[in-house]
């Protein structure tokens, strides 16, 4: 027997009345007919929500892709212009901010004396600066590096601290911070950010503000002998050009020409792999003066004892060379240290030797007894009768001390250094006044007066002489003896050098020559050289010049010196305020040469105002003299020629 159940049969049921069959109506035997069901009632059905019918999608698809089509065609445009029309634009804006530039500072040539004695060099030095990019919040993390920064530096760079953090927000990835610093400072700059740098590695809230700080190499202007000649010399300012005398004058020669180097950096610090350009600095050329260092300073010694004695204004000595002409001193008190300016008296800041125009008094009147002698008016013995009053035009002249009526020879006059005798002896050089200043006039130009000493110079003055005709009625009796008509120093130095080198005029020169970086001398120009007055005429003022000093009637007595023969003259000549305009104080001053009968050197000096003591020249310069003098001819081993003087007569008996 199979466990499978058999399949069930289906008992087909009565087969169920069509449709139809169902309205038919019961026959007999048939079953009666379900009673109808009543229909049952529906519940209602709920209420099918509203739709909100959108509008048509496409306007505001549309209007997305036209948004979309210009923005993309403005970049497209964009970047059209940056990549292709404005490319090297935005390139050399890339190359700018990548690269950084700086000046490599030419070497600046030195001065020197004639002996090659160093008076003005240069030594290392550097430029502090900083990337204020670096002192930003975002690459500190602070707010106030600048600040910090700045309170570090303050105290070694000598500035206030709320000026160096204004540069150090500055824009830009360059600024100076302080210039030709000497190398101590930056050694002490290093050292503070170094240790900044190790204790941030240490500690991460340590920031190292001063990371941005770099030093450029340069150079720095030091006088080694400080003050000395520092008339001169002049100064070099802080963009490293020449303030004044020299080193402004020659400026260009010694300052060279700057290099400058380019290259690539990252975070402050060069990227080696990225190349770099560079031209390489010029170094200056030396410039040797013809001044002799211990001459200008026995020479700057002697004065400045004296202008401090007198309590003067300043004074003012130069000695030069006879027959080259060049200049061995040119002392000035008071003085200047070049190499620190904040110290200094602006009114210091001055080479008075060639700027100062004043009236030089009696040390004038060996011009007029060129003129004289020259134009054979009168001889070294001419008799010249001297009253104690001279009335001339307007005025009524006098000599420095009143006397006797003189009775002196034309030397005797010099001797003396008489006013009254000067003006009597000019009036002869013409057949009337106005020849007579005309004559004269010619031979002031000759000497000098009006025109530039030919230095070249910074701020050199060429004084006032006016033509004759433009002369007042007492300038034409002033002139004579040295009122009335102004000179500078150098200019009066000169005339006596061109007495004591027979009557030819040298340009007085200051600078020898220049040798440049590839070890080259160049001699300087020859000076121009231009007679003034014959040989005779020089060699007979010579021995005139010699009663001023050797005769005991002379007025410059004190300049005498043992076993020379002295050439000198006095001057005391009333002095114009410079402030007022006004006659105030005098002018005093001694020049002269030596030996008299073989001149070597010159020797010019005058004080300004002096306000206590004597204020004679021949009293205060004349020592002055003798002291510069004495040790010139000594460096220069000038021996005594053992010659007597001429001793010409200083009197008459009438």
């Amino acid at each position: 027997m199979s466990d499978r159940e058999p399949p069930r049969r289906r008992v087909p049921g009565p087969a169920r009345p069509a449709p139809d069959a169902r309205r038919r109506p019961a026959g007999p035997g048939a079953r009666p007919a379900r009673r109808p069901t009543a229909p049952r009632p529906r519940a209602p059905r709920p209420a099918a929500p509203r739709l909100i019918r959108l509008g048509s999608p496409r306007p505001r698809l549309r209007m997305v892709s036209l948004a979309l089509t210009l923005v993309l065609i403005a970049f497209t445009v964009r970047l059209l212009q940056v990549q292709a029309v404005d490319a090297s634009t935005y390139a050399a804006k890339a190359e700018q901010n990548r690269y950084v530039g700086y000046t490599l500072a030419a070497e600046r040539g030195q001065i020197t004396d004639r002996s090659g004695v160093a008076l003005a060099t240069s030594v290392d030095a550097y430029d502090i600066t900083a990337d204020p990019t670096l002192f930003s919040r975002k690459q500190l993390k602070i707010s106030d590096g600048p600040e910090q920064a700045a309170a570090l530096l303050a105290p070694i760079l000598g500035q206030e601290q709320a000026e160096l953090a204004k540069k150090l927000r500055a824009k830009g990835q360059y600024v100076k911070l302080a210039g030709r610093q000497t190398p101590q400072v930056w050694k002490q700059i290093k050292d503070l950010k170094s240790a900044l740098a190790a204790k941030a590695a240490e500690d991460k809230t340590t920031v190292n503000v001063l990371a941005g700080v770099f030093a450029v190499a340069t150079s720095k202007r030091v006088y080694p002998n400080g003050d000395l000649a520092a008339g001169i010399l002049g100064w070099v300012n802080a963009d490293g050009k020449g303030g004044g005398g020299v080193e402004q004058q020659l400026n260009g020669l010694l300052a060279g020409k700057d290099g400058k180097i380019r290259y690539a950096q990252s975070g402050g610090r060069q990227v080696p792999t990225a190349g770099s350009t560079e031209t390489p600095a010029v170094a200056g050329s030396d410039v040797e003066l013809t001044i002799d260092r211990d001459i200008q300073w026995a020479a700057q010694n002697a004065i400045s004892e004296q202008v401090k004695k007198s309590k003067a204004d300043r004074g003012y000595v130069i000695v030069q060379d006879t027959r080259t002409g060049e200049i061995l001193a040119m002392a000035n008190s008071p003085g200047f240290d070049p190499g620190d300016l904040s110290q200094a008296d602006p009114s210091t800041l001055h080479n008075w030797a060639v700027e100062d125009a004043y009236e030089p008094g009696s040390t004038a009147k060996v011009m007029s007894m060129a003129a004289v002698l020259e134009e054979n008016v009168a001889t070294p013995l001419t008799h010249v009768v001297v009253p104690n009053r001279l009335h001339r035009g307007d005025r009524l002249f006098q000599d420095d001390i009143d006397h006797e009526t003189w009775y002196l020879t034309l030397n005797g006059v010099l001797a003396k250094s008489s006013n009254i005798g000067t003006i009597l002896a000019t009036g002869q050089l013409g057949r009337t006044q106005a020849q007579s200043n005309q004559v004269l006039y010619s031979y002031l130009r000759k000497f000098g007066l009006g025109s530039y000493s030919g230095l070249d110079f910074p701020g050199e003055t060429r004084g006032i002489l006016a033509a004759p005709q433009d002369w007042s009625t007492s300038q034409q009796y002033t002139i004579p003896f040295g009122q009335g008509v102004s000179l500078n120093a150098m200019q009066a130095a000169s005339v006596y050098s061109t007495i004591a080198n027979g009557g030819v005029r040298i340009e007085p020169t200051l600078v020898r020559g220049t040798q440049g970086p590839d070890g080259r001398f160049t001699p300087a120009a020859k000076p121009e050289r231009t007679r003034v007055i014959s040989a005779k005429t020089a060699k007979t003022l010579a021995q005139m010049l010699e009663s001023v000093v050797d005769d005991r009637e002379g007025t410059g007595t004190k300049a005498r010196i043992p076993g020379y023969r002295v050439a000198g003259k006095t001057g005391t000549a009333n002095r114009v305020d410079p402030a007022t305009g006004k006659y105030r104080g005098y002018t005093s001053s001694f020049a002269g040469f030596a030996p008299a009968d073989k001149p070597r050197v010159t020797v010019y000096c005058a004080i300004q105002n002096a306000t206590k003591g004597s204020y004679f020249g021949g009293q205060i310069c004349g020592p002055v003299y003798k002291q510069v003098m004495e040790f010139a001819l000594k460096t220069l081993q000038v021996p005594p020629t053992g010659a007597k003087s001429a001793s010409l007569p200083v009197t008459f008996k009438p």
